[in-house]
């Protein structure tokens, strides 16, 4: 059967070469439907994840438009602050908003697409791309990454009256002809911000499929002249939701273990303070995020990963690096009240300890460094169910196919109603 190629405009502020978050997750959205044959376009920001600084190459007060693997990406340059709290937040959401409204714009005149597909956060731009999708008459796909009311609200950004204001505007923005959200429990929030739970879907992000156990020791140890045998390895942004402190407090604990080393590879606006913190300390080594290309040797350093979450987090956002923990071969030790979706998702690959409670996220990795049984046989899960439930070929092939489903049934429903108002077909001429 031949396959009809589809037109999609993708909106999100976040897009490779961001090296984590978002940003790889769309990249590799809109790569794979590309290679499907449809016509994909994205409309993004520069980049500037986890940083909050725009790189260098990426710099301009213009819009630029390229090809990358076959997509066509228009990226704006939105305002990024350097510290991306409250006020300064909100006018960089805005700013993506206002600009994005007019890539659209301009996005149509070079032809309608056939469904559109906002990407949240953020709440603003994903209103922007409701109102285009409005306006040209096609379906809008809404995909929730990250609840941010809820989030900023959790992290103490928000203040009271700032959380009513952007609560009200949040309902209006989370609906779309189709929905989808990364976990169950995100899903449920979806349907609780009125959506129809039959347009509800669970989309999941997914774990690299270049990422899978090192038969060999990685090629950091020699590069970063690490001679202790067990690493405990934290990698990703370095902010307040991720509640990072712990790992820090864990390391001091664990500070008389000369056979142990902590290594936090990550960017984000709280890496300063948790320098700060780690004065005076020998276990904890410091490093910058890595390229993409060289993921599967820093994620095969660990020999147990650390996945910290602050205690209102971990049904607000699953993390995206989880699936390639999991499919490095390697325990994870997260932090996650019981029957959250990171418990439920860590539960029998790792160990789950409560928030905030930095003694027992110590005796976790304790734990797991001294029972080499334990270790492998969790391992082992973590690689079985990254294979199971985070398999990239299998996630976007569904994704692509919803997507059809979604365009046909509009095309059904448009067709529909063209023809109920067509001479001679409605309703008075058929009694005649």
């Amino acid at each position: 059967m031949i396959v009809r190629p589809m037109d999609i405009v993708i909106v999100g502020h976040n897009y490779a070469p961001e090296l984590i978050g978002i940003g790889p997750c769309t990249a590799g959205m809109a790569e794979t439907l590309a290679a499907s044959g449809n016509r994909v376009r994205v409309i993004c920001g520069q980049p500037s994840y986890p940083s909050w600084r725009v790189a260098k190459e990426h710099r301009s007060v213009f819009p630029r438009r390229t090809i990358e693997n076959n997509v066509a990406v228009r990226r704006l340059p939105l305002y990024v602050p350097a510290n991306p709290r409250g006020l300064r937040r909100m006018l960089h959401n805005l700013s993506f908003a206002v600009l994005a409204l007019i890539a659209l714009i301009v996005t149509l005149r070079r032809g309608r697409p056939e469904v559109i597909i906002a990407i949240v956060p953020s709440i603003a731009s994903a209103l922007v791309a409701r109102l285009v999708a409005w306006l040209c008459s096609r379906p809008l796909w809404l995909h929730v990454q990250d609840f941010e009311v809820d989030m900023a609200s959790a992290t103490g950004q928000l203040r009271h009256a700032d959380n009513r204001l952007l609560r009200r505007v949040e309902r209006s923005g989370l609906h779309g002809t189709r929905a989808s959200s990364i976990s169950p429990r995100m899903c449920d929030r979806l349907v609780l911000r009125g959506n129809d739970r039959a347009r509800v879907i669970e989309f999941r992000n997914w774990a690299s499929p270049h990422v899978r156990p090192l038969s060999a020791p990685s090629v950091y140890r020699a590069q970063w002249s690490i001679n202790r045998p067990f690493v405990a390895l934290y990698s990703g942004n370095i902010a307040a939701k991720q509640g990072i402190e712990i790992v820090v407090e864990a390391a001091k604990r664990l500070a008389g273990r000369r056979d142990l080393l902590f290594v936090i590879c990550g960017e984000g606006a709280h890496r300063a303070a948790l320098l700060a913190a780690t004065s005076g300390c020998d276990n904890i080594l410091f490093c910058d995020l890595q390229p993409a290309e060289r993921l599967n040797d820093l994620l095969g350093l660990a020999t147990v990963h650390l996945l910290p979450q602050i205690a209102d987090a971990a049904d607000l956002v699953l993390p995206s690096k989880l699936p390639n923990m999991l499919a490095s071969g390697r325990p994870v030790v997260a932090t996650a009240s019981a029957g959250t979706s990171l418990a439920e998702e860590v539960d029998g690959c790792g160990i789950v300890t409560p928030p905030h409670d930095a003694p027992a996220f110590a005796r976790a990795i304790e734990t797991l460094i001294d029972d080499a049984v334990l270790r492998d046989e969790l391992g082992r899960a973590a690689l079985e169910r990254a294979a199971i439930r985070w398999n990239k070929s299998y996630i976007l092939a569904d994704f692509e196919r919803e997507l059809r489903r979604l365009d046909a049934e509009w095309r059904a429903e448009r067709l529909s109603w063209d023809r109920s108002f067509q001479p001679g077909l409605g309703i008075g001429s058929l009694a005649e």
